[in-house]
């Protein structure tokens, strides 16, 4: 399968038919925007090179100091760059280990058990380690109890959950007043369709200065166009860390020249009026597909959308029948949905078109009980 114009694809090498595309990520459609393009071109032919093989704290691009002052600026936090949220994520997780995050104070650190896939893989950074654990999803009164008896806890999550909606950024801002609890939170999916420069949901959801308990990952490769990730710190101090005691984001670990020039191409559009503007359509297309399907996840601002279909093997039929139908879809399960469940994912873009969506929705009531026996299920 091979990217046509977006949100289409041919489906194979053999067959001309094209496909409209619900498994991408460019939210806002701005991964193909020309100021994205331009921008990483334009990266390159300045500085006539991919990439600078050295570690940053020596050697650097200037376009990667100017990049995360950008970004700092239009987020109102110190922004440092990585290469993607994993390593992002990566980096967080071992300065905050080291209690350098926390006063001093090596902190209980708390992982809620439904995070996304970059978290998922930091818990095992902690090993057997007694000062790390983790709790029933969005379970706050088991997180009070620790805050309660512990004077350094630390609490990771994600902000918005595919399969189990939002964190509970309120209340955890009230437990983080009143016990000092440091929350750190990764954003995949928010950054860009949410806040009015994109910062994202975790990000507009606390006052405009960070402060010194919260740190947040952001992804550069979804919503925002480009590639690469970031983590947003309140204070200087905090940001003096990582280059210091991180290698996650030295040596060959920066972003490269052209996601760099891409970010910085986004960032005009980010400061611009278009951004309202793809928001907008992109809320349109969401409400679109909620008044003609239902979800869990109906009614929330995530553009991605799972339709349970029972098993794996159901779930596989249920998406070839679409991808013949044209609408090429993506199949999930475990650990994303809980044991032996399975369905389809549908990503929702602003550049979707409106009927596209509803013949999608279409061919979903009709591809379910046809692969699986059992009508889909109406709210």
């Amino acid at each position: 399968m091979r990217p046509d114009t977006p949100n289409t694809f041919h489906k194979g090498s053999h067959s001309p038919e094209r496909a409209v595309d619900f498994i991408r990520c460019s939210y806002l459609g701005l991964d193909s925007h020309p100021l994205v393009v331009a921008g990483a071109l334009e990266a390159i032919e300045a500085q006539r090179s991919l990439h600078w093989s050295s570690d940053r704290t020596y050697l650097g691009f200037n376009l990667l100091e100017q990049l995360e002052d950008t970004l700092s600026e239009m987020f109102c936090a110190h922004a440092i760059l990585f290469s993607s949220l994993l390593l992002a994520n990566f980096a967080a997780m071992s300065i905050l280990a080291s209690g350098r995050l926390t006063g001093g104070r090596k902190p209980i650190v708390v992982f809620d058990c439904l995070p996304y896939g970059s978290l998922f893989l930091c818990r095992p950074l902690f090993g057997d380690e007694p000062r790390a654990g983790t709790i029933v999803h969005n379970d706050l009164d088991a997180l009070e109890r620790l805050c309660r008896h512990n004077p350094a806890v630390a609490y990771v999550c994600d902000d918005i959950y595919s399969e189990a909606g939002h964190s509970r950024l309120t209340e955890l801002r009230r437990l983080q007043e009143r016990y000092g609890l440091f929350l750190h939170i990764s954003d995949a999916h928010g950054i860009s369709i949410l806040g009015r420069q994109g910062e994202g949901l975790a990000r507009s959801q606390f006052p405009k200065v960070l402060g010194d308990r919260t740190s947040i990952a952001g992804s550069l490769a979804e919503g925002f166009g480009s590639y690469g990730g970031m983590l947003m710190v309140g204070t200087s101090d905090h940001e003096a860390l990582f280059p210091r005691f991180s290698t996650m984001g030295g040596f060959s670990e920066p972003p490269n020249l052209t996601a760099v020039g891409a970010a910085l191409g986004s960032c005009k559009i980010h400061r611009s009026a278009e951004l309202g503007e793809r928001q907008r359509q992109l809320a349109q297309r969401i409400d679109l597909f909620d008044r003609h399907l239902a979800t869990a996840e109906q009614g929330n601002s995530l553009p991605i959308r799972t339709i349970t279909v029972g098993t794996k093997a159901n779930a596989t039929k249920v998406a070839r029948r679409l991808l013949e139908k044209r609408f090429y879809t993506a199949v999930t399960f475990f650990p994303t949905l809980g044991n032996g469940t399975a369905g389809i994912r549908v990503s929702i873009t602003s550049d979707h078109d409106p009927s596209d969506i509803e013949q999608l929705c279409d061919g979903i009531l009709e591809a379910v009980p046809e692969m699986t026996g059992k009508p889909y299920p109406l709210r």
